[in-house]
């Protein structure tokens, strides 16, 4: 039976932002991330990012691979578990790249889970805009990053916070309505 997940774009939301950055030594969690994740940790957790730098030729395909495993154990140390890591080394005209929704439809089809049930964080209305197109409901982090604010109904946020934790404490209100009265 399908299952509800939650997705993460990766650089501003999980961890923090440096551009085209593959080095794991440079890797650090954003603020409010470490307490968010084991609130939503019995949720399937799923990095969605667009990693246009491979296109570019800033780095090769291979030099994600440290990264995606230091986030791997990242998420390990403190007891959470990442259930699968997708991204797009596309820049334009692929199903995959943000704000299409391919990899959230890839990821439904490999772990059996429900979009309609599931939640993705993004810091830029093109996260939105992907989470949507996949049926999602979405949650924008407001950090500074999103430069854009061209907001339309497919990019238009279900809730608009300031970190990741805000993020998750909206799932579980909405998760335990009772909590909500308390």
């Amino acid at each position: 039976m399908p299952h509800p997940a939650i997705f993460l774009d990766k650089d501003g939301t999980l961890i923090e932002d440096i551009p085209y950055n593959v080095d794991p030594d440079r890797i650090t969690f954003t603020q409010g991330a470490i307490a968010a994740l084991k609130l939503l940790s019995d949720y399937p957790l799923i990095v969605i990012s667009n990693q246009s730098g491979v296109a570019r030729g800033y780095f090769p395909e291979s030099a994600l691979i440290p990264v995606m495993q230091k986030i791997h154990s990242m998420l390990n140390e403190i007891g959470v578990e990442l259930c699968d890591f997708y991204y797009c080394p596309h820049l334009a005209h692929c199903n995959c790249r943000k704000p299409k929704p391919g990899m959230l439809h890839q990821a439904a089809l490999d772990h059996d889970i429900d979009l309609s049930q599931s939640w993705f964080f993004g810091v830029i209305l093109k996260d939105v805009a992907a989470g949507r197109a996949a049926g999602c409901r979405s949650i924008l982090i407001d950090n500074g990053n999103e430069t854009e604010w061209q907001l339309q109904s497919d990019r238009l946020p279900h809730h608009i916070v300031s970190n990741l934790h805000e993020a998750a404490q909206i799932i579980l209100a909405i998760r335990q309505p009772s909590l909500q009265r308390l």
